[in-house]
């Protein structure tokens, strides 16, 4: 179910929508939040139901990994059961999104045989897996409250976040879902998410999806295009990938101002950067601010001079490339 889709926009949200402020104006909060998670759950299922208990059996065992990092009297090593935790987040990511990767190398190298899995790739996973890995990260480090699974299942699959983004974090959004006033009927809110979903839907109906067209029509025929249409082509498909990603976030954030839960921001104007850094603060802001805190801080940072600083950018900056996808050319980008 797309957010452009027509049973998104004048179905599901609708009826999501006024079901959660109804039982909450009833003060059947509890009730309202396991609403807002079946209805969750149902949007992810739309795609694929066979991928549902994927999901769920991710948040069980992250929110597990999380409760028992809390825990002051805990017998194991918390180190160890942090890194357990964010190993079997990776291995589940690797599995699904690069093992048919890892066997077409074997193959090449090796001139073997192996049989593809042909496996389909989970609606979402590489961006509901960071999140739960920033929280078992955070758990160790002491830096999370005491939730209830229903709350952390809400902060995981909240639907405008959860198929592209942005990549939140549990300190950001769990303590907005339990203010008292967020759980009322916001006109302004109303009115900003609104205008948000008009201005994504904009940039990817009447802009990503006419590039799109052309695009495909321009790259289906490589063979034959001159040096000007070649960059004509390549730049279409750099405007059709930005709006097309842009929207869908601002289509995000509009959806959160409905339910007064503030998403944060995913673009500030990229292509008005005057640098590399500045770029890579304005695109994608929720992922480079993840690589930043998570990957690049603790390998050292720029902490341990000039060498150990290049080291650290370029295994941050390889992950984020894999991340993207499971392609040698994403690894060569990153």
């Amino acid at each position: 179910m797309l957010f452009n889709s027509i049973e998104f926009l004048f179905i599901f949200l609708p009826i999501v929508f006024s079901v959660y402020f109804f039982l909450n104006k009833q003060k059947l909060v509890t009730l309202a939040t396991g609403w807002l998670v079946i209805a969750s759950l149902y949007f992810y299922a739309y795609w694929k139901l066979d991928y549902l208990p994927l999901i769920l059996i991710s948040m069980i065992f992250n929110y597990s990994i999380g409760k028992t990092l809390s825990l002051d009297n805990l017998k194991i090593n918390k180190r160890f059961v942090m890194l357990l935790g964010i190993s079997l987040n990776v291995l589940l990511l690797f599995y699904f999104k690069y093992f048919d990767f890892l066997i077409s190398n074997i193959n090449y190298v090796l001139h073997s045989d192996f049989n593809y899995m042909h496996l389909a790739l989970p609606l979402g996973i590489s961006f509901f897996t960071f999140q739960q890995i920033a929280y078992v990260v955070d758990s160790y480090k002491g830096l999370t409250k005491e939730y209830d699974f229903l709350s952390y299942a809400l902060f995981v699959t909240f639907f405008p976040q959860l198929i592209a983004g942005p990549i939140v974090h549990h300190g950001e959004m769990m303590p907005q879902f339990e203010r008292l006033r967020n759980r009322f009927i916001n006109h302004k809110n109303i009115m900003l998410g609104m205008f948000f979903i008009a201005i994504g839907l904009s940039k990817k109906i009447l802009i990503a999806d006419n590039f799109s067209a052309f695009v495909g029509e321009m790259f289906d025929n490589t063979s034959i295009l001159s040096f000007w249409e070649s960059w004509i082509a390549s730049l279409s498909y750099t405007f059709q990938l930005y709006f097309d990603f842009s929207g869908y976030c601002d289509m995000a954030v509009g959806i959160g101002y409905l339910f007064n839960i503030l998403l944060p921001q995913n673009f500030n104007s990229p292509y008005k950067a005057d640098s590399i850094q500045d770029f890579w603060r304005r695109w994608h802001i929720t992922l480079s601010r993840f690589l930043r805190d998570y990957i690049y801080i603790p390998l050292g940072g720029n902490r341990n001079g000039i060498f150990k600083t290049y080291r650290n950018l370029f295994y941050t900056f390889l992950i984020g490339g894999i991340w993207h996808g499971a392609n040698w050319t994403f690894i060569i980008w990153g």
